[in-house]
């Protein structure tokens, strides 16, 4: 998408009229995307692939919900084989953000450009680099640009980041803009201060600028890294502030200023006697690609950009309206889609337990805001294609599954309307006595039933719309965002988990399962899917029936008599295409890997040299080192549960018992 802006300068002379035209070329998200991994590429960072939304061996989160997930082993000191400077685009997806979509800028998708320093550069040069990028590559007017900056905690020993605020300052002075430093504090006192002329840069407290996988410096567990961070905003000036919010601020709720990346900065060490300095810091940075793309194009509207409008547009020619007036139906329509999309692609199918159960929510909530817009019919044949057109291009995994995509999508719709014939009829069970607000909701809740369409049903029928319905229905529905919102917190900890020795356990033993499926099954079984806690393993796989109790129990044999080898646990790096295929290690379906991956072996110290190890995948880890100290205390690995999990995959859960 490109917006052309001409300026005439007229001269007359003689009726002549000289016109001096300049065009001004604005980029898209797309552009955006790829300029900024060639931008990273060009210092000296390997442009690495996004990891699936389905984490892989995380057992806190559903999905992967932030840049830096898949990116924690590395900032907490294992190696990356790509080297100390990575980059790429992540997607990601945040489920508590469901019932707040529906606006101008919130998504429950979206892409996080990030780039990574594990104990190479330092902020100095990383600050510079991304306000090049923002002013010099996308074109942002510098003049709309504010930034944060951590104020500092003088209980935990953590000085003001006076550094990352000079830096700014001298970007902004050699831009030719006045850029006062000023220490704000907390939002509440940003909420009542306000903002004043010339002021540019601002100190925030440890909740707003200061970082920890525990949120916050003070949150830090013993042993992990912190620091502060520098947060970016733009200004859609202000026409989008929201005076109910108090006066406009860069940590402001309000809408005026918009957070457009965050750098972190992990500087320190929490110790048993406080904080240390780390000789060699991290830097993590993370993105918004909408919001950047957003800012490109001034627009306060997120849904204007390259990669959401032409989703819009196909929902104004399908329904016949128009999207100024019926914004949040076409806005969570479009958003909803496009992150069932991916989790399609990631290999997702709807059903009613966990990444499947938001899957399925997503669509049904679309397909309900598809009946707000008079669209009754089939309709996702018609938009995910759309969505497919604006990712293949840079995403090979997206043009690969099209067509098996776009399948599952329209089966899961076909299904969901053979849901609401039913709840036509549980709608003449419930309304025997009247409608009221807890019929209404559970009709919107179990069958998908719309609102309006309960009502327009009760209006057709002759049913008594009682009196405080809406009532009844809103606080209903409050609770129910109160507990996603709940359980949402309770599983993202944005990678927290999975260092454990017991973690460490399992997901060794998971690896010699999937080999011990695969010698008991065939070699037509694929990992789907992995979770891992501290007290059990869970596996996905594909496989056309049920396991039988005879199969279940040669796997088990095969793995505890591979555990009682004390198979000895290494890693080497290899080139992907050697790896994949002449080495022929195993890989999680879906993944995609850069040009070399760290592939791990799991072998008999008593073996000959050159005999195949028993596992021999690719992986990130964690793992022990000898497989016997899984049977620690007598313990031996045990298949609990074998169930199907979605059409042609098995599920299986085992534990060391």
């Amino acid at each position: 998408m490109h917006r052309f802006v001409n300026v005439f300068d007229y001269k007359t002379t003689d009726w002549q009229i000289i016109c001096t035209s300049v065009i001004l070329v604005i980029m898209n998200a797309q552009d955006i995307r790829r300029k900024y991994l060639e931008f990273f590429k060009d210092r000296g960072h390997a442009v690495i692939p996004r990891a699936q939304l389905v984490p892989y061996n995380d057992p806190t989160t559903l999905f992967t919900g932030s840049g830096m997930q898949p990116l924690v082993p590395y900032l907490l000191g294992e190696p990356h084989q790509d080297g100390t400077r990575l980059t790429n685009s992540q997607t990601v997806l945040r489920a508590m953000d469901i019932e707040d979509i529906g606006d101008d800028r919130h998504t429950t998708f979206f892409e996080m450009l990030g780039n990574w320093s594990l104990g190479d550069y330092t902020k100095e040069e990383q600050i510079p680099w991304f306000f090049e990028f923002l002013v010099d590559v996308v074109g942002l007017n510098p003049e709309n640009l504010y930034v944060t900056c951590f104020i500092g905690d003088e209980g935990a020993g953590v000085p003001r980041d006076d550094t990352a605020a000079q830096v700014w300052q001298k970007l902004f002075e050699d831009k030719g803009i006045e850029a006062k430093i000023v220490a704000i504090g907390s939002q509440a006192d940003g909420d009542k201060r306000g903002i004043k002329p010339g002021e540019r840069i601002f100190f925030y407290d440890d909740k707003e600028n200061g970082w920890s996988r525990g949120g916050g410096i003070l949150n830090t567990p013993v042993g992990d890294p912190c620091g502060p961070d520098s947060e970016v905003f733009y200004d859609f000036g202000e026409v989008s502030h929201k005076p109910g919010f108090g006066e406009a601020h860069p940590a402001s709720d309000s809408g005026r200023f918009v957070e457009i990346g965050n750098q972190v900065f992990m500087e320190y060490r929490r110790t048993e006697n406080g904080f240390e300095k780390l000789e060699k810091p991290n830097i993590d940075f993370g993105g918004g690609l909408e919001r950047i793309a957003q800012a490109a194009i001034d627009s306060s509207d997120m849904f204007r950009i390259s990669v959401l409008w032409p989703i819009i547009e196909r929902l104004q020619d399908i329904s016949g309206k128009n999207y100024e007036n019926h914004r949040e139906s076409m806005q969570v329509i479009a958003d909803h889609l496009r992150a069932a999309t991916f989790l399609a692609v990631d290999g997702v199918k709807p059903s009613n337990k966990e990444q499947g159960y938001v899957m399925r929510r997503l669509l049904r909530r679309a397909i309900r805001f598809a009946f707000e817009l008079g669209v009754e019919q089939n309709f996702l044949e018609e938009v995910v294609p759309v969505i497919a057109d604006l990712y293949h291009d840079d995403y090979p995994e997206v043009a690969e599954k099209r067509d098996e995509v776009v399948a599952v999508l329209v089966r899961e719709e076909k299904a969901f309307r053979q849901t609401l014939r039913k709840g036509i009829k549980e709608f003449e069970k419930l309304t025997a006595d009247g409608l009221t607000g807890t019929e209404i909701f559970t009709l919107y809740d179990t069958y998908g039933f719309p609102v309006e369409l309960s009502v327009e049903e009760a209006f057709k029928r002759g049913v008594e719309v009682s009196d405080n319905w809406r009532e009844q229905f809103d606080t209903l529905m409050q609770a129910q965002r109160e507990r996603s919102q709940t359980a949402a917190k309770g599983t993202f900890k944005g990678g927290l988990g999975g260092q454990t020795l017991q973690h460490k356990k399992y997901h060794t033993a998971t690896h010699l399962m999937y080999q011990a499926l695969r010698d008991v099954l065939g070699d037509h079984v694929i990992q789907r899917g992995s979770n891992i806690t501290e007290e059990r393993l869970r596996f996905d796989f594909s496989h056309p029936e049920k396991v039988t109790p005879e199969q279940i129990e040669k796997v088990e044999e095969i793995v505890n008599r591979e555990i009682a080898k004390d198979l000895q646990i290494s890693w080497q790096e290899y080139p992907t295409e050697e790896a994949t295929g002449p080495l022929g290690a195993l890989g999680q379906f879906g993944d995609r890997y850069g040009d070399t991956v760290k592939v791990y072996s799991m072998k008999d110290p008593k073996s000959p040299n050159d005999e195949r190890p028993y596992s021999f995948e690719i992986c990130g880890g964690p793992h022990v080192e000898h497989t016997n100290e899984l049977i620690a205390d007598g313990k031996i690995f045990k298949i609990i549960k074998e169930e199907a999990s979605s059409a042609g995959v098995r599920r299986i859960k085992a534990v060391l018992q």
